[in-house]
């Protein structure tokens, strides 16, 4: 990673059902957090992690582990 990248915070978020997924994310953004990885083993997270970065803009990767949620 680039250093002029912020840390990504580590969420982890295994074992908990939606809506968790998706609050404990909007938690680490309220924070502070510009950069949040995101490990979910929900299968309905996909859908709403995906909803929530497209409606705040921010740029979204799906990772094996989970997603990596950055704000522009």
């Amino acid at each position: 990673m680039p250093s002029d990248q912020p840390p990504a915070v580590n969420v982890d978020a295994r074992g908990l059902r939606c809506p968790w997924p998706v609050l404990r994310l909007d938690r680490a953004f309220r924070d502070g957090a510009m950069v949040v990885d995101l490990a979910s083993d929900d299968p309905g997270a996909a859908s709403e992690v995906t909803a929530y970065a497209a409606q705040r803009g921010f740029d979204l990767v799906v990772t094996p582990e989970g997603f990596n949620v950055r704000r522009r």
